[in-house]
């Protein structure tokens, strides 16, 4: 029998039961995707009955970016003492309770205060989700898995974005946030089923009864059962923070923070926005979802295609490229389209380009760290980069309520990204470790 359950998961080929994990992620991810945008579904409404200008609407769209990135911080950290598991099961808790509460807010105020509430579960999810996904995979398909999961978030706008449409061609705004808190409460017993503690957390951890609970998951896993635990674990019980900053790290947490702080910008501009600036130009609400429904589909495909081709070609070379394709995409959706269809041809691109990035960031992320502190990293980047990206549904609402036209907000924004790429360009000296060696 082997002596460390790590190891059997990292060399063995990956089970279906394994495969099952990784796609409870991936629908996690989804879930995420469409918690994130619902706002976005629902402003058109939310505007026209509350008759509030665009920039106090900015203001709302950035709430849950703002609990998201405080999830990613906080959250992440709590993942590493109390499990994954109970981590996403408490995220999908305070997702249900602040999707009810977005549907019953009658005020700015408190509207803002459960979207945030919305966006700690979010944060928080994120940084578990992406834990378990590269701990159940193996070595040889840990990269794919990140990828997939990664995918999840577009999938989710699609399927959520076409909901949407139907649920707002027949109900108000409110209807939306229903509809999110009852997939939220869908994944409860799905997670509990589907998603056993991860076996590195047990390992290291050594919970009450850690080897019988790691055989039950080995054993649905389709491995052998092992004798006992390793005695000693080779991660460091905690990892300080200063580890991201000593001489060997200090570039790539610098410069991946920034470049994902910058895309992130462009990114949720685009998402956030499409929906007000679609209804805006005369089109009903229901068309300014399915506008943002092909903006998702272009994001999946980016998402998947990036994955395909990171087999033959440099992941950094990728990004930097899928970057500086979404500046001049959304500058391009900014200059205006004459019909429906055309407005949709441009977001689809444009989200291809956006969300093809933000799939090669995470996958630097975990390409750049080692091992012991690629959690710390991941949380690090992704809450700053978050929290600042925060500001960008709200610049966009100052700028549309300075006057300045949709084709100068949108180059305006879509530098975001061109800052990204430049910061990428810094890492081309940094020795990476392949995504195929991360424990």
């Amino acid at each position: 029998m082997a002596s460390d359950p790590r190891t059997v998961i990292q060399r063995e080929p990956m089970s279906r039961f394994q495969w099952g994990i990784v796609a409870t992620m991936v629908g996690l991810n989804a879930l995420d995707g469409f918690d994130v945008l619902s706002i976005s579904f629902a402003s058109p409404g939310i505007a026209a009955e509350w008759r509030i200008d665009r920039a106090a609407l900015g203001v709302v769209l950035s709430m849950e970016l703002i609990g998201m990135a405080a999830g990613s911080l906080l959250l992440g950290g709590i993942a590493d003492r109390v499990g994954r598991r109970a981590t996403i099961l408490s995220c999908l808790v305070m997702m249900t309770i602040g999707m009810l509460g977005a549907a019953s807010a009658d005020s700015i105020a408190v509207l803002s205060t459960w979207r945030v509430l919305t966006g700690l579960g979010i944060g928080g999810m994120l940084a578990a989700t992406n834990a378990a996904v590269a701990e159940a995979a193996n070595d040889r398909r840990r990269a794919l898995a990140v990828v997939l999961m990664a995918a999840g978030y577009p999938l989710g706008t699609i399927i959520g974005g076409l909901i949407s449409a139907v649920l707002l061609a027949h109900f108000d705004w409110r209807a939306v946030f229903l509809f999110g808190a009852f997939a939220s409460t869908l994944f409860i017993p799905i997670v509990l089923w589907c998603a056993p503690e991860s076996i590195a957390f047990l390992v290291h951890r050594r919970p009450s009864g850690a080897l019988a609970r790691t055989n039950r998951i080995l054993g649905r896993m389709g491995h052998a059962p092992v004798d006992a635990l390793p005695v000693e674990d080779a991660a460091p019980a905690k990892v300080p923070l200063v580890a991201l900053f000593s001489p060997a790290l200090r570039r790539p947490t610098i410069l991946l923070t920034l470049a994902y702080l910058a895309h992130i910008m462009t990114f949720y501009f685009i998402l956030k926005w499409i929906p007000k600036i679609v209804t805006d130009m005369g089109f009903a609400p229901s068309a300014a979802a399915g506008v943002l429904v092909w903006a998702s589909i272009g994001g999946a495909s980016g998402s998947l295609l990036l994955g395909l081709l990171t087999a033959r070609l440099p992941l950094l070379r990728l990004t930097i490229i899928a970057m500086l394709a979404s500046t001049a995409l959304v500058a391009i959706f900014g200059a205006g389209q004459s019909s429906l269809a055309g407005l949709s041809a441009v977001a689809a691109l444009a989200g291809f380009a956006t969300n093809a990035g933000v799939v090669g960031l995470y996958a630097l992320i975990a390409q750049s760290f080692p091992t012991a502190v690629r959690a710390t990293a991941t949380g690090v980047v992704i809450g700053v980069g978050r929290g600042g990206s925060a500001l960008a549904p709200a610049l966009a609402g100052l700028l549309f309520a300075q006057g300045y036209p949709l084709q100068t907000v949108a180059l305006l924004m879509g530098l975001g990204s061109v800052v990204g790429a430049l910061a990428l360009f810094g890492l081309s000296k940094v020795r990476r470790a392949p995504l195929a060696s991360a424990g």
